[in-house]
């Protein structure tokens, strides 16, 4: 029996099993069929929650089964608070299942389950990079609004709180990742996983979809999360008005009313458009709608627009590509900054017991963003 394995029967962290079985994509059921020597979904149950810990070589056995380092399932401890330093954490097992999924109706729950897990072990890394270099404080300031407010001056507060100069922002990930943010960009099984946040109460972090390649939707997809920590971070994800406040924020976010309203057309002039896609960095859809939102831009107007933009081919490829989509840095960054001063991410991932596949292959599309050929 290895010292690990019985270190981990002593310290055992539930949390951990049920992140590792998700990592996986097994049900409990799955789990316990797949285990060598094999085990009832009920033992299973009772380790996640708590209830029983399984013995040292019943975690040699499970670690086997689900490809992660058994030193995985020990209990660590967990950096202050980033905003709060005197403060410890919530365990995470409070906020594991509180993820904002843009549409809970496309991604089935084993897809989204497997996305949080994915993102729970960035989470872990980041713990253990907390204590090898310092972080950027999380500054993103939070406001509890009614649904259906206004959110154009809320919007232009939280620019200014997070330095963002009046016209288009330059770049979305660095806005989220100089205030403490952490972001992502990993490739889930399911396609309609889109980005979605988990508001971890040390260090919220905001994961991206490697596959989808336009600049215009991730940034989109930036703000709209950057809208769940300002409004929405206390509360219960999965409310679809939630989804459509956050939406309304992000068009304010990145087309304040001020600086873009006289400049929107009436009509689908999609020179103009093309010509605003550029300087905003924003899609011609996002421009339609806040031309009819803020703009001169009639109901009819817009729906005719719409309609044409569809007859184009245009809802699912606009013309007029931006270029690659923004590219989280902070990970990229702590990891050099860490490996200069002697700590590399092997070590990091064996100091937490994180599995070092799991994390080359989920950091990969951010350390880097160029796409892989595979034959």
């Amino acid at each position: 029996m290895s010292v690990d394995a019985q270190s981990a029967a002593v310290t055992f962290d539930p949390q951990r099993l049920v992140t590792a079985r998700e990592l996986k994509g097994f049900s409990q059921v799955d789990l316990a069929r797949e285990v060598t020597g094999g085990l009832t979904s009920a033992s299973v149950s009772q380790f996640e929650n708590g209830h029983v810990r399984p013995s040292a070589a019943t975690l040699e056995r499970l670690a086997t089964t689900l490809d992660v380092p058994v030193s995985f399932f020990a209990a660590r401890r967990r950096p202050p608070v980033a905003d709060r330093p005197n403060e410890q954490p919530e365990p995470d097992v409070e906020v594991h299942d509180r993820a904002f999924f843009r549409s809970l109706r496309s991604t089935g729950i084993r897809d989204r389950r497997r996305a949080r897990a994915l993102t729970q072990v960035v989470h872990l890394l980041v713990q253990e990079l907390e204590y090898a270099v310092e972080l950027p404080a999380y500054g993103v300031p939070q406001h509890a609004v009614p649904l259906g407010s206004d959110l154009e001056e809320i919007a232009g507060q939280v620019r200014s709180a997070l330095g963002v100069a009046p016209g288009p922002v330059p770049d979305m990930l660095n806005v989220l990742e100089r205030h403490g943010v952490v972001t992502a960009r990993f490739r889930v099984s399911a396609d309609k996983v889109d980005a979605f946040t988990i508001p971890y109460p040390d260090r919220p972090i905001v994961v991206l979809g490697a596959d989808k390649g336009y600049r215009d939707r991730s940034r989109f997809d930036a703000a709209h999360e950057l809208a769940h920590l300002v409004l929405h971070r206390d509360l219960e994800p999965g409310d679809a008005a939630l989804e459509k406040q956050a939406h309304a924020f992000s068009a304010a976010f990145l087309m304040p009313a001020d600086d873009i309203a006289d400049r929107l057309p009436a009509r689908a002039d999609w020179r103009r458009l093309i010509d605003l896609k550029l300087e905003w960095q924003v899609s011609i859809a996002a421009l339609l709608m806040r031309a009819k939102t803020v703009g001169p831009m009639s109901d009819a107007e817009y729906t005719k627009a719409m309609k044409a933009l569809s007859a184009r081919g245009w809802r699912r490829q606009e013309p007029a590509d931006l270029g690659a989509p923004e590219t989280p840095r902070l990970l990229s960054a702590a990891l050099k900054v860490a490996a200069h001063a002697g700590t590399t991410l092997e070590e990091l991932a064996a100091r937490g017991g994180l599995p070092i596949q799991v994390l080359r292959t989920v950091l990969g599309p951010s350390i880097n963003p160029r796409p892989s050929v595979e034959l």
